[in-house]
């Protein structure tokens, strides 16, 4: 058992254990009843750093579905064989080699992995995404995504056990980004990387996530799975209107919740609310931090975590550098003062910009965005984004979606309440390790 403490004036003692196999780890920290984010944070960063252990006896390894097992399942639903699937990709301009190959790379990549784990003892279940359930997490001491961004975040959503540690390798860096993965590095190297973890050279990281409670008439709570599925508008629509068997029994059309209900996802990324029709505008009621409702038109709107704001929050709201160039062309006109528009200048001010949209992960907040806020005599948008503690929507939709992680999709339209948070119970331990 290994034990460190760390003191402070009026504070209560917490005392926290995580086991994996056979080690025990015990974090016994003390800190002040009323903490905010940045002293939470700087705790966890001092205990994070302090002899962690990563002993799991027990790994599921999750994999992606390539392109290529992707295309192969559609041709053959389709009862088309292997020459058919060349000619038809050919056709479409991609190249069955190509996906083959990346394919092949990605399977040596996870063979690697599994191979690295079970030379150090550890039992291993190998799945697919599809595979991938409940039981799995409860069985592991820990789990791995063996893919990229996509296959980190739908393995994330079924984690509820803040103790319970998730690892993403991406396995094919030539071709995925892998934010949210270890080092490139590591993709050749696991066993490098398996080492360290079990000499505790690395820190924890407990990622901040959204929850979700949702009340109100005309909604239909079940969750819509997007992650195996390329539906077309009209299939999307159809799965939110399957009505459960409770449901027809009872005779219902529409699902009505009296109370809040916390759906049973978080969001490790963001959280999107919009007409499912992305060039309709979408029409709700806002309240950011229970403040006065807001009547609003727009695109649509994202709440994101501090993992989510290099993501789709990041490129929604940053500015590029033609139009930090027209800014301070016309700030440079209205002031009068002798501002000298050089590249570096405009490079340096882009810079700063789209820097200051991004926040740490284990951040508190959650930052919201309007995207396209329509202003007029009806409708204002007082605040186009900034962060927040608790954001409520009413929807005053006619076919909207919810979306967690671009890979849940829940029903969200008019008479339906979105009350969107942050719980300490909720984070996500994952990990810290440099090259």
């Amino acid at each position: 058992m290994i034990a460190f403490s760390i003191m402070g004036k009026s504070c209560r003692t917490l005392l926290n254990c995580v086991s994996f196999g056979n080690t025990t780890v015990t974090f016994l920290m003390r800190r002040p009843v009323s903490c905010r984010s940045k002293v939470q944070m700087g705790i966890r960063s001092i205990v994070s750093h302090s002899g962690a252990v990563f002993m799991p006896a027990k790994v599921a390894v999750v994999t992606k579905t390539t392109r290529y097992e992707f295309e192969q399942q559609r041709y053959r639903f389709a009862e088309l064989s292997e020459e058919d699937m060349k000619h038809l990709l050919a056709m479409k301009g991609s190249s069955y080699s190509g996906l083959l190959e990346r394919h092949n790379i990605h399977t040596r990549n996870v063979e690697h992995i599994v191979d690295s784990l079970r030379k150090e003892g550890v039992e291993v279940r190998v799945m697919r995404r599809g595979e991938y359930d409940e039981e799995t997490v409860r069985w592991a001491d820990a789990i791995i995504s063996a893919g990229g961004d996509g296959t980190m975040l739908l393995v994330a959503g079924k984690v509820f056990d803040k103790d319970k540690p998730v690892l993403g390798v991406n396995t094919d860096p030539e071709r995925s980004e892998g934010h949210l993965c270890l080092p490139v590095h590591y993709t050749h190297s696991f066993s490098e990387a398996l080492q360290k973890l079990r000499r505790g050279e690395f820190r924890w990281q407990w990622r901040q996530r959204i929850r979700v409670h949702l009340e109100g008439t005309g909604i239909n709570p079940s969750p819509v799975d997007l992650h195996e599925q390329q539906l077309s508008l009209e299939q999307h629509n159809q799965a939110h209107r399957i009505i459960t068997d409770t449901q027809r029994r009872a005779g219902a059309k529409n699902h009505s919740v009296s109370g809040p209900l916390l759906l049973p996802v978080r969001g490790l990324n963001e959280i999107f609310i919009g007409e499912s029709l992305s060039s309709r505008a979408s029409y709700y009621e806002i309240s950011v931090d229970d403040g006065p409702w807001e009547k609003q038109k727009s695109s649509g709107v994202n709440v994101s975590t501090g993992t989510g704001s290099k993501a789709w929050s990041y490129n929604i709201n940053k500015l590029v550098g033609q139009a930090v160039e027209d800014i301070l062309r016309i700030g440079k006109v209205q002031s009068g003062l002798p501002i000298t528009l050089d590249q570096d200048l405009i490079d340096k001010s882009t810079k700063e910009y789209n820097n200051s949209l991004t926040f740490d992960p284990e951040d508190y907040r959650m930052f919201f965005s309007i995207r396209e806020p329509i202003i007029n005599r009806v409708y204002s948008c007082s605040l186009q984004r900034g962060f927040a503690r608790k954001v409520s929507i009413r929807s005053r939709c006619w076919d909207a979606c919810m979306v967690v992680d671009g890979g849940t999709s829940f029903e969200f339209n008019d008479g339906a309440i979105a009350t969107i948070t942050m719980s300490e119970d909720d984070q996500l331990r994952t990990v810290l390790l440099r090259d």
